[in-house]
């Protein structure tokens, strides 16, 4: 199937600094390109995948699940992990569990992790149900474009499949037993409004993970894809910043300006 106006991967040479940035449940690379776009103009090295069944159509995504997300964001991984001397993660809503398992998995040879209103959990009554009503019904109403900023609109599915669904609640369920294990610094920046993810979710995960180098960030001015929404230049800015205390090289690695 072709691929949607918009949400194609993304992938810029830079310097010894890459970023791999990682988007969200029926989301695409479009709600992160302004974000990756932003990181590539100063010379880092920037992986933005497309998740396996996504940017397509919702029949794609169907038939896969979380081991197909998350292992194709492992392959962008170690493909900057092999170019790159310093390597962060950053993620958006799923993205950011995501993200979170890598760093989990990955230790100190991830440098640090920004996640955007992270997920953590499928809440609500309709999780428990999961289970049976994934085989009875095939989707329900999507979750895109929960953007306070008129005008914008974010690249996904307008449905959500049930198996999918059914997939990424094992996943947070995983992600939340490895949380102690993520150690990095870590920059985490939420919605008070988000129609998708509540605050619950990044209080969850601030608890459980044992970092002790942590910079919490309420997004007032924004929903859901706050990456795509009014506080998206102060996300910009302060991942830029978190790198630039964490890699004080990353000046030097300004270099390449090749795009794609």
């Amino acid at each position: 199937m072709p691929v949607l106006p918009g949400a194609e991967p993304y992938r810029h040479e830079g310097g010894e600094v890459g970023v791999l940035l990682c988007h969200g449940f029926t989301g695409s690379p479009q709600s992160l390109r302004p974000w990756a776009e932003y990181l590539a103009e100063r010379g880092l090295t920037v992986s933005l995948p497309l998740l396996p069944g996504h940017g397509t159509r919702w029949e794609d995504m169907a038939v896969t699940g979380w081991q197909d997300w998350y292992a194709e964001v492992d392959r962008a991984l170690q493909e900057l992990l092999a170019d790159c001397s310093t390597v962060f993660v950053f993620g958006l809503s799923m993205g950011g569990a995501l993200s979170l398992r890598l760093a989990a998995r990955y230790g100190d040879r991830i440098a640090g992790v920004v996640v955007v209103n992270p997920a953590n959990k499928v809440h609500g009554l309709s999780a428990y149900a999961l289970p049976v009503a994934r085989h009875l019904v095939r989707t329900t109403r999507g979750l895109t474009s929960d953007i306070a900023k008129e005008g914008v609109e974010e690249v996904g599915y307008d449905r959500v499949p049930l198996h999918a669904a059914h997939s990424v609640r094992a996943f947070f369920r995983l992600v939340d037993k490895e949380l102690p294990q993520v150690t990095q610094p870590m920059l985490l920046l939420h919605s008070p409004q988000d129609h998708v993810v509540p605050p619950a979710d990044s209080a969850r995960i601030l608890s459980r993970v044992s970092s002790t180098d942590v910079k919490e960030i309420l997004l007032e001015q924004s929903y859901h894809v706050a990456t795509l929404d009014h506080d998206a230049e102060r996300i910009f800015e302060e991942s830029w910043a978190f790198i630039g205390r964490l890699a004080p090289d990353v000046e030097a690695t300004k270099g390449s300006t090749s795009g794609g």
